[in-house]
């Protein structure tokens, strides 16, 4: 997989946790430990994305 493809992948799988983030968010009694873990999870590819720009 090339650097941009990887990014592209990266950029997507961000996307989807912002979904799964805003539907658990919209929810009548939220789970906050989900919340967490798909933040989490975010932040993580952020920073990988953040440090292949570089």
């Amino acid at each position: 997989m090339g650097k941009l493809e990887r990014v592209d992948a990266l950029r997507q799988k961000h996307y989807a946790l912002e979904s799964m983030i805003d539907d658990e968010e919209k929810k009548p009694l939220p789970n906050d430990d989900v919340i967490h873990d798909l933040k989490k999870k975010k932040l993580k590819i952020k920073d990988e994305l953040t440090g292949m720009e570089h």
